[in-house]
C-alpha cells in the first residue's frame, strides 16, 4: 500500500489502522510504503502506473482531487487511470487562533478581518491543501481578506500558530486540539454539520452564523485502472469491515475521523463531486501552483 505522504500524518494513520486489519482477513501481509512529494503526485503516479494484478493499492486523500483542477501537468488521468476502491474516512477541520487574537467567536474573527484587510494571516500544511482551500472558501463567502502562509505540513503551520507569528489556520482536529487543551491556542469552529465529540465544546460554523459551511479531508484506497473487479470489490469489502470495528472506530473518533468504509461505486462518485467542489474555489480564488 503506497501513502504519498511521510509517516505520521492523517493519511498514513489510516493507512496503517485499515491494512492491519484488512491483512488479518486476506492472510496476505500488507507493506506500507510511503512515498511523499508534489502534493502527493509521486506516489499516487506509482499506483496508477503499477500492474493492475491487486498486489499494488494506495492511498489518497482530499488533495487527490484538488490535483485535478490544480496540476495541469498530472501525469496521470484522475478518473481514468485509478480504481476507486474504499471511502475510508472523512476528518471535519478546525479553526483556531493564537490566544493573544482579539477574536473568541466567527463573528468577531470576521468583523476583526473586515477591520484589517490584509493583515491578518492564515498557515496551511500546503498549497492546495483541504487546510488552504477551506480558507479560501470563507474567505469567498466572507468577503475578508487574510494573507496566506503556505508549509510544507501540519507541524510547522501548528508551531508558528502556538508561536504567535500565525493568527489562525485551519487543519484535522486531533493535532490541534491538542495544543488547544495546553493553552497554547483557542478553537473559533469546526466545519463539521455536527459538533465533534473530540471537539465536543466548539461549535459548529452553521452555530456561529456561517451556514453551509462544511469542509474536510479525507481518505480512501485506489488501485491502478484495469485492476479485476473481483479483487477490488475483496478489498473494498475487507475495508467495510475494518471500519466497522468498534475499537478501530473509538481510535478515529478520538481523533475527531468519521470512519465511513464505501463500496467502489460510492467512492468514484464522491471523488468526482469533489473536484467539481475544489474547481470552484481554485477558479474563484486563481489558486497557481509556486
Amino acid at each position: 500500500m503506497v501513502v504519498p505522504y511521510t509517516p505520521g500524518g492523517y493519511t498514513d494513520l489510516m493507512a496503517r489502522l485499515v491494512s492491519e486489519k484488512m491483512a488479518v482477513a486476506l492472510g496476505q501481509p500488507i507493506v506500507i510504503e510511503n512515498k511523499p512529494g508534489a502534493n502527493a503526485v509521486i506516489g499516487t503516479d506509482s499506483v496508477a502506473k503499477a500492474a493492475p494484478d491487486g498486489y499494488t493499492i494506495g492511498t489518497v486523500i482530499a488533495a487527490h482531487a484538488v490535483n485535478a483542477t490544480l496540476n495541469p501537468k498530472l501525469p496521470y488521468d484522475t478518473m481514468k487511470d485509478l480504481t476507486y476502491v474504499s471511502l475510508m474516512s472523512v476528518a471535519p477541520l478546525i479553526l483556531i487562533a493564537h490566544p493573544s487574537l482579539p477574536a473568541n467567536n466567527m463573528k468577531e474573527l470576521i468583523a476583526l478581518a473586515k477591520s484589517k484587510p490584509g493583515q491578518l494571516n492564515f498557515a496551511s500544511s500546503g498549497i492546495g491543501s483541504a487546510a488552504h482551500l477551506t480558507m479560501e472558501m470563507l474567505k469567498s463567502r466572507e468577503a475578508i481578506n487574510l494573507q496566506h502562509i503556505p508549509y510544507k505540513g501540519t507541524s510547522g503551520a501548528l508551531q508558528d500558530t502556538v508561536g504567535g507569528q500565525i493568527n489562525v489556520m485551519f487543519d484535522v482536529i486531533g493535532p490541534l486540539m491538542s495544543q488547544v487543551r495546553a493553552g497554547n491556542a483557542k478553537a473559533i469552529a469546526v466545519t463539521a454539520k455536527e459538533r465533534i465529540p473530540a471537539a465536543a465544546d466548539v461549535p459548529t460554523m452553521a452555530e456561529q452564523g456561517v451556514t453551509d459551511f462544511v469542509s474536510g479531508t479525507w481518505a480512501g484506497i485506489v488501485a491502478p485502472a484495469g485492476t479485476p473487479k473481483e479483487i477490488v470489490d475483496r478489498i473494498s469489502l475487507e475495508a467495510k469491515k475494518a471500519l466497522a470495528d468498534p475499537d478501530l472506530r473509538k481510535k478515529l473518533d478520538d481523533q475527531g475521523i468519521v470512519a465511513v468504509g464505501s463500496s467502489p461505486e460510492e467512492y468514484r462518485t464522491f471523488v468526482g463531486d469533489e473536484i467539481v467542489r475544489w474547481r470552484k474555489v481554485i477558479t474563484d480564488a486563481n489558486i497557481k501552483i509556486e
